[in-house]
């Protein structure tokens, strides 16, 4: 009997030891080369929002900033006027007090010259005109110091607005960094490799290989984004050694001697709206809410640069939801 319970003692005793080493759920299986790439890509999308923002704020900066620099262009002058008009009615009043008024006014005016009502007319009209100026130049001056207040508040708000934009967007690039690691893991790169240039079938140059023909400034900003095609994604970048999505169809049409700023929504703004049935070589193509762009080069395929840790390529237009099309004017 006492060989018995010692058999189910040490039995309690094993299964005790065995439950405590037993782990308490299954082991979790390491993300999947999918979800990593979905992950990644969300990630990607996001960030390209926040550089959107960035280069939106950006242009608008610039643009202010000019404005600030008129406005101080303009108040330079403005201000010696109406220094210059002060000190011509101070000298008037100066010298009347110290001649005895009469003969200041006889002194100013011809002495020769009608009666001496009349002069001193001239002389009252004289400086209620010189006032009127200097009271026109300082209500100028006073606009002017408005309107550069209200833009240094303008700058101040927007820089802050910039450093947010940054400090959020190094967040998601930290971010990304960790799942680059894990794709590093997957896939053996955290980015894609560079992409070799094809040879040509015959159309195109030597430069921008199988790139349509296609005449006119249209044909140069085609031409530019095909020779941009396996070049790195790289933020806020317009060139030449790489893009973020707006920043290469700006490079392309910069190329054609024409301007659009750095940002999708404001070349929205900057084009003119076409149909898919109207798209020709050149147009701009705009997606998921005007945050991203890229440029069309016929046969239902545009060229953009797609997202953070890839390269810039041609592909179908439709791989995401288009909000509409542009034409560059």
């Amino acid at each position: 009997m006492s060989s018995l319970r010692m058999l189910l003692r040490t039995l309690a005793v094993v299964g005790l030891s065995a439950a405590l080493v037993a782990p308490s759920a299954p082991v979790r299986a390491e993300p999947s080369v999918a979800d990593l790439t979905a992950r990644i890509e969300s990630s990607s999308a996001e960030l390209e929002r926040i550089v959107e923002s960035y280069n939106k704020l950006t242009e608008e900066i610039k643009t202010n900033q000019t404005a600030a620099a008129g406005l101080h262009a303009r108040i330079g002058p403005l201000e010696a006027q109406a220094a210059q008009s002060r000190a011509a009615v101070g000298q008037i009043a100066a010298t009347a007090y110290k001649t005895g008024g009469l003969r200041t006014a006889e002194a100013i005016l011809d002495p020769a010259g009608g009666s001496l009502v009349d002069r001193l007319g001239t002389l009252d009209q004289l400086t209620r005109h010189r006032q009127q100026q200097i009271d026109g130049y300082t209500a100028d001056q006073r606009a002017l110091l408005d309107q550069k207040a209200r833009l240094d508040a303008t700058l101040a708000k927007q820089a802050a607005q910039s450093r947010a934009v940054v400090k959020t967007k190094k967040r998601i690039e930290q971010d990304l960094a960790k799942l680059y690691e894990m794709r590093r893991a997957a896939y053996g790169r955290a980015t894609e490799a560079p992409v070799k240039k094809p040879k040509s079938s015959g159309s195109g140059s030597a430069d921008t290989p199988d790139a349509p023909a296609v005449s006119g400034s249209a044909g140069a900003a085609v031409r530019y984004a095909y020779g941009a095609i396996g070049k790195p994604y790289v933020w806020g970048a317009e060139g030449p050694n790489g893009y973020d999505c707006s920043g290469l169809t700006l490079a392309a049409w910069r190329a054609a001697g024409k301007r659009l700023p750095h940002n999708a929504a404001m070349q929205w703004n900057a084009t003119s709206r076409v149909s898919r049935s109207e798209l020709r070589p050149g147009d701009l193509v705009f997606y998921s809410g005007l945050g991203h762009v890229a440029l069309y080069v016929g046969g239902g395929q545009v060229i953009d640069a797609p997202s953070a840790g890839r390269n810039v390529l041609k592909r179908k237009m439709n791989m995401m939801s288009i909000a509409g099309y542009g034409r560059v004017r």
